[in-house]
């Protein structure tokens, strides 16, 4: 496949209706797909053309889950960079942490900042890992600091250089597991003009033969970004 995006990004959606239907505990459901998580970051670090890859691991609409269930879920973030994450450095893999993580527990924000950092200066693949994240509480800060800047006017490019995701590009390809067919405040301003793609799998069922079926999926839409 010779077109292929340079930035992909995931909403990791049906981890507890996979363990449902499996007469499992929705926790198995989550652990399952932090596991794939991890197999899809490295699968994606070995496709050169791809630069970029985001994905949705917990938006600011999260905190109305039970507590056990968010707090179960964070252990599963703690637990896959102790796991990996000395995989994920030989791989060459840059980490970018983006949302608010001051809610967080103490030793997930410092296993975070401590991944974020060790990573800085890797070249290869840049994972953007979305954590109490809201794409409109993204566009607002940015509009709030070029406010609080003193600029009188304000331009499209200015706003893309201070989102959380910056230097990244936009995204090329967006993927929806679980057939649900929204994009669920997940990057804004970055979908203007994204492919989008919503297989009726469940995140913990993704895998990679189902990557590259997407992907080949992807190299035969034809981008107009508005025009003919």
């Amino acid at each position: 496949m010779e077109k292929l995006p340079t930035h992909i990004a995931f909403i990791m959606d049906g981890n507890r209706r996979w363990a449902k239907r499996r007469g499992l505990n929705k926790m198995l459901g989550h652990k399952k797909g932090a596991e794939v998580l991890a197999n899809i970051i490295k699968e994606l670090s070995r496709i050169s053309k791809i630069k970029y890859a985001s994905f949705f691991a917990f938006s600011t609409e999260n905190w109305n889950r039970e507590q056990k269930e968010i707090d179960a879920i964070f252990q599963l973030v703690e637990d896959m960079f102790d796991k990996y994450e000395q995989e994920f450095s030989r791989l060459d893999i840059k980490f970018v942490i983006m949302g608010d993580i001051s809610r967080f527990p103490k030793s997930m924000q410092e296993k975070l900042i401590k991944v974020q950092e060790n990573s800085k200066n890797n070249s290869g693949l840049t994972v953007l890992l979305a954590l109490n994240y809201g794409g409109r509480d993204d566009i607002v800060q940015a509009v709030n600091k070029l406010a609080n800047s003193g600029l009188t006017e304000i331009t499209e490019e200015d706003i893309k250089k201070n989102l959380l995701s910056f230097p990244a590009p936009d995204v090329d390809f967006l993927i929806r597991t679980s057939g649900e067919e929204r994009i669920s405040n997940f990057m804004l301003f970055h979908l203007a003009y994204s492919e989008l793609y919503f297989p009726k799998y469940c995140w913990p069922a993704f895998n990679k033969k189902r990557l590259y079926k997407a992907l080949k999926i992807y190299s035969k839409r034809n981008r107009r970004f508005g025009g003919n």
